[in-house]
């Protein structure tokens, strides 16, 4: 038997328990790896970790925390480092910024949304810096693709992903000095329990039903179908592979097409 790409690869997973972040874990643990889920809810990690182990995949390891605080960021690469000592790939992925009527987002709202996504993703790529580059590790941040098309309806979102977007191409900077791979994934509308939040925040904001917003949003993006996670952890093992050495500093929109610009 071949041996799998990623075995002993030691990789932490953010919003490892639900939606993209589980799909990526899922195929990284059948590829071998020790998977590391992090999350803020204990129940939904030990049910994520249950769920991989009985598709006959290495049963993640999980760490509870939460990301919005330094504290919790400490904590993760706390247990990371001193149970492993290393870290290959390191995927950003929590985050869950709301949508609506840009009068009706409460600075709270802002707050949270840059809490969680940006400032998670920026003290966990510091913290685990020095353990990627000893490892010519991988990053892979999973923004969205409001980071290239603002919307009235999604400002908290594109703001968060234009900040993680930037960051990336930044750090990628660094990357290329020090031998870190650093790239980024912009999924669009994908089936998880997430989108059909934001639909739900969608349509109350316009006034229609959920049922109209989510045909509304699907047609103007002119899609087939909306995407899966397994879209994602597909480009997501990619980036993270020998074969993709030579991407650095890119952003890849998984959309079906749906990003209107060249870029």
């Amino acid at each position: 038997m071949m041996a799998k790409e990623f075995a002993g690869k030691i990789v932490v997973i953010t919003g490892g328990s639900r939606g993209i972040g589980h799909g990526i874990a899922a195929a990284f643990a059948a590829e071998g790896a020790q998977t590391v889920l992090v999350a803020s809810s204990q129940s939904n990690l030990e049910a994520a970790a249950d769920a991989i182990a009985r598709s006959g995949a290495m049963r993640p390891a999980i760490c509870a925390a939460d990301l919005r605080k330094e504290d919790g960021c400490k904590q993760v690469f706390k247990w990371v480092s001193g149970r492993y000592g290393r870290c290959d790939i390191l995927v950003n992925s929590a985050g869950a910024t709301r949508a609506g009527a840009f009068v009706d987002l409460t600075e709270e709202a802002w707050q949270d949304g840059f809490a969680l996504k940006f400032f998670g993703c920026v003290n966990l790529c510091r913290l685990f810096w020095p353990l990627l580059a000893s490892a010519r590790g991988h990053v892979v941040n999973i923004i969205g693709g409001a980071a290239r098309t603002p919307d009235p309806g999604f400002l908290i979102g594109g703001s968060v992903n234009a900040a993680m977007h930037n960051f990336t191409k930044g750090l990628s900077g660094l990357g290329k000095r020090e031998g870190v791979n650093v790239n980024a994934i912009l999924p669009g509308l994908t089936e998880t329990a997430r989108v059909e939040q934001i639909f739900r925040q969608r349509a109350l904001a316009s006034g229609k039903s959920l049922e109209e917003e989510r045909a509304a949003q699907i047609e103007r993006e002119g899609l087939a179908r909306l995407g899966t996670p397994e879209d994602v952890a597909a480009l997501a093992l990619f980036l993270s592979s020998e074969r993709a050495r030579h991407i650095q500093g890119t952003a890849i929109a998984v959309d079906g097409g749906g990003t209107p610009g060249l870029y």
